[in-house]
């Protein structure tokens, strides 16, 4: 088996070309501003650039590099139904602009507690919620290539006690300041093509109760209020695919609370929300998409 996972999705997703892509990224991060960082966390979205990539750049641009020697990206099982978590058995991940080195010590230490299983290569190949993620991070740690590794986590359809076990697990590798979370997530998806149409016909434009609708989960988030978002999601069942990465993420700011000797103010903000476009007829389908930034205090 081949020890570097291939780009698959460029030339689709997004450019294949490096001089192209690395412009599409400045120039999105250049019109982001940087107002909630250094972040210790990012949630950002993995359609493809042409829809989410301003977007994610708000994200990104929170991102002190300099500091992070490890990045952790979870993102949501797509193709492969897992009832756990997944790491690679790459040890590299290809990008147009360059490889990013796969961190196997962290790799092996999450593989020793016994609740990670290893991804196999079909299924890293043809997942995008991570690979969509890798263009960003490479280029916004480009002028330290050289020093920092990636821990990608494939996140399977966890209960509500999993996403607390991971949680725990991951807790004190999100309490190190050298370490960088990204969480990969779209928002709702809706209409027919997705099974998702929840709407009150009387109560305003469609798209509009979609923004309503995610604002309540960002809400949750923003509380960091783990119990509060599983509760919202049983309610709703708005269709955010990344609902498991992003409760894995709360559980271990939660962990981390509990843990705490000394006072502790994690600060989770949403930066920007867009939708791929506006649905205005039960005919219409849209994604949403949104970026936010954790600091930890």
């Amino acid at each position: 088996m081949t020890s570097v996972r291939t780009a698959s999705h460029a030339g689709s997703w997004y450019s294949s070309n490096a001089r192209e892509l690395n412009k599409e990224l400045e120039e999105w991060l250049s019109k982001a501003d940087l107002c909630h960082g250094p972040a210790r966390a990012i949630i950002a979205p993995h359609a493809g650039y042409r829809y989410s990539g301003p977007c994610a750049a708000h994200a990104y641009r929170q991102i002190s590099p300099a500091v992070i020697k490890r990045v952790f990206i979870l993102g949501p099982s797509h193709r492969v139904r897992l009832s756990k978590c997944a790491l690679t058995q790459m040890k590299r991940y290809a990008t147009p602009l360059y490889d990013l080195v796969i961190d196997m010590e962290v790799n092996n230490e999450l593989a020793a507690t016994g609740h990670f299983q290893w991804m196999s290569a079909d299924t890293d190949e043809n997942e995008h919620s991570i690979e969509l993620h890798l263009p960003y991070v490479a280029k916004v740690f480009e002028r330290y290539r050289d020093q920092f590794t990636v821990i990608p986590i494939l996140v399977g359809s966890l209960s509500t006690d999993k996403e607390t076990l991971y949680g725990q697990i991951l807790s004190k590798y999100l309490a190190d300041p050298e370490n960088l979370f990204v969480i990969s997530s779209d928002f709702c998806h809706w209409g027919g093509r997705f099974s998702y149409k929840y709407y009150e016909p009387s109560a305003g434009p469609i798209f509009k109760q979609i923004t309503q609708l995610d604002k309540q989960g960002m809400d949750l988030i923003e509380l960091l209020d783990a119990e509060g978002f599983s509760e919202y999601l049983r309610e709703t069942g708005n269709t955010i695919c990344g609902r498991h990465p992003i409760s894995v993420l709360l559980n271990a700011v939660k962990a981390l609370k509990k843990s705490s000797q000394n006072g502790f103010h994690p600060l989770m903000k949403f930066l920007k929300y867009a939708q791929s476009s506006q649905c205005t007829s039960p005919s219409d389908s849209s994604v949403s998409y949104a970026s936010a930034a954790l600091l930890m205090d």
